[in-house]
């Protein structure tokens, strides 16, 4: 990789729960505390332990299963992320519970845009206090990872290195279960961080929605979801972008979405390939309401980055200056 960051101060290991850190309970597995010396202990039999950089240590809390996630532990996580910069820290790692590590990977490439660190998340299909954890390998592997890393996020799992905006979950056992679907890897990506994803730039939680198409869709569907008040509304399309669109009440919906201020956007369904709606009419029609085509962006992207924009301020008429420019590989 290129444009490497030197390793001149600390790392910051982030540990916000998930499996890695689980105890057993009369629930079943939850986050537990004290993860920071675990670390320390593992790291006395790790074999690679002496080209580990140093690391200091925080924490969420109180740590959660990574299935509570929400907006606004992404934008506490960024306060303690660009305060670890700007104290010194070369570097932070995450560690994350699974479920929603994607997620996580893609808001903070938002949030953190121009902040000039490498950030990697990393978590473990099976808690640390199991004989047969993934999680010191991810761990470990993360730390060494950020001392090669150019500034931006990535996750690190399974002895890959992903570009956080490029990166789902594709496998809920596996112990490689993270895969850039659309995208060929973590390549470097320099492309320009507008003032609305600079770090910098407070944000407010969003109102968003994720809405896919399937066979029987119904117009009143989406209906009930704009009512909400929501304020962007993300379309899971079928193959290129396409859509239920000789429902002429569904376009009718969207129309009068968007003329409330309601940004819309489409992904495809698909794991691989774009949104082309130019392709199909049924998928023309959608664009010709007021439908953003999202080309390449995965889920986790288009939702960070509707997130990233709307919260900073950026309009629903405004959001076409943006959408559809690669800021940090979203695209690539």
């Amino acid at each position: 990789m290129t444009n490497v960051v030197p390793v001149t101060g600390p790392v910051l290991i982030l540990y916000t729960g998930g499996t890695l850190g689980m105890e057993l309970g009369a629930n079943g597995w939850a986050p537990a505390v004290g993860f920071e010396q675990r670390i320390q202990q593992a790291q006395t039999t790790w074999p690679q332990a002496q080209s580990l950089p140093a690391w200091r240590y925080a924490t969420i809390d109180p740590p959660i299963d990574s299935a509570n996630m929400t907006q606004q532990l992404w934008l506490s996580m960024r306060d303690v992320i660009v305060q670890a910069a700007e104290q010194g820290c070369s570097g932070v790692v995450v560690l994350h519970g699974t479920d929603t590590l994607a997620y996580s990977a893609a808001a903070l490439s938002f949030l953190l845009g121009g902040l000039g660190v490498p950030v990697v998340l990393t978590g473990s299909m099976r808690p640390a206090v199991q004989p047969d954890t993934d999680a010191w390998a991810n761990v470990f592997g993360a730390l060494s990872a950020i001392t090669s890393c150019a500034a931006g996020v990535f996750v690190y799992f399974h002895q890959r290195l992903l570009r956080g905006t490029q990166v789902s979950k594709w496998h809920s056992e596996a112990d490689d279960a993270f895969r850039a679907v659309r995208h060929d890897g973590a390549e470097t990506i320099t492309g320009h961080v507008p003032l609305a994803l600079n770090f910098q730039v407070q944000r407010q939680p969003v109102s968003l929605a994720v809405v896919p198409f399937y066979p029987g869709f119904q117009a009143n569907a989406l209906q009930s979801i704009v009512d909400t008040g929501v304020q962007g509304l993300i379309l899971e399309c079928y193959g290129t972008g396409t859509g239920p669109t000789e429902d002429a009440e569904l376009l009718a919906v969207l129309h009068r979405a968007i003329a409330r201020g309601v940004a819309v956007v489409g992904i495809s369904q698909c794991p691989v390939g774009s949104v082309l709606p130019g392709q199909y009419a049924a998928g023309s029609l959608l664009v010709q309401a007021g439908m953003l085509p999202s080309g390449s962006m995965t889920r986790e992207a288009a939702l960070a980055k509707l997130f990233a924009l709307l919260g900073a301020g950026i309009t629903a008429q405004k959001l076409p200056d943006y959408w559809l420019t690669d800021f940090c590989g979203e695209l690539a």
